[in-house]
């Protein structure tokens, strides 16, 4: 079991890559997406919202591409990876990131539905896509996944059951899966630190704004991302 840990200087940036990254409609997927073309990647992403996608086609063009993706759907996701591994091969970074978190309540007064749907994306998103692309990524021997996880996927909270129940998965299903990938790939889940985010500010409110902005975020992120390797499988990382 990967312990945890906090990255912060890990050396040179590498070279170009193609990057997979989730949940680029909004927050963190979003605030990453320009450092990293501007770094010379390639980004395949994809979001819930069309306008996103198409904003982000129409500024980036080709070899990039983005799409309106539900990760919660298996069979969208399937076909999606199949046209991004064809246009542009495995991912070399893949950031499973697409996240949704629940209204701000004791864990009796959440509907089951909305539990079930907080899983379906979090939790059964995360593996559509590591199994869509998992694959073609062992196939060529090579290839990093990133799971997105939270503080409160190791340490439990009020009022964020649900949230808390899907990144305990997450952090599983990453443990797990590190032990059974090949060498040459790594699986690593991330603790990105708290972010004034969308989610985070339908819990906290106003009180999200104490903390830096997904953009601010990126510029620190990007370079602790980039510098992950095949000897970090299995690490629970964490960035601050």
């Amino acid at each position: 079991v990967g312990s945890e840990m906090c990255i912060r200087d890990r050396g040179e940036m590498p070279t170009s890559r193609h990057i997979v990254i989730t949940g680029t409609s909004r927050g963190l997927g979003r605030a990453l997406v320009q450092p990293l073309v501007d770094l010379g990647h390639t980004i395949s992403g994809c979001g819930r919202s069309a306008s996103a996608a198409e904003a982000f086609n129409q500024i980036y063009g080709a070899p990039h591409r983005f799409d309106s993706v539900d990760v919660g759907s298996g069979s969208r996701v399937a076909a999606w990876a199949g046209e991004v591994l064809s246009d542009n091969g495995p991912p070399d970074l893949l950031l499973n990131n697409a996240g949704v978190i629940n209204r701000s309540a004791p864990f009796w007064e959440i509907e089951e539905d909305e539990f079930n749907a907080l899983v379906q994306t979090n939790v059964c998103g995360s593996a559509n896509v590591l199994r869509s692309f998992l694959p073609a990524m062992i196939a060529a021997g090579r290839g990093v996944i990133v799971n997105a996880s939270s503080g409160w996927g190791r340490h439990g909270a009020p009022d964020v059951v649900p949230y808390c129940t899907s990144k305990f998965a997450v952090e599983g299903l990453s443990q797990s899966l590190a032990e059974e990938v090949p060498g040459g790939l790594a699986v690593v889940s991330l603790n990105p630190g708290v972010i004034n985010t969308e989610m985070l500010k339908r819990v906290w409110g106003d009180g999200a704004r104490r903390f830096p902005s997904p953009e601010t975020w990126a510029q620190s992120a990007v370079e602790m991302l980039l510098s992950l390797s095949a000897a970090d499988n299995g690490k629970q990382l964490s960035l601050s």
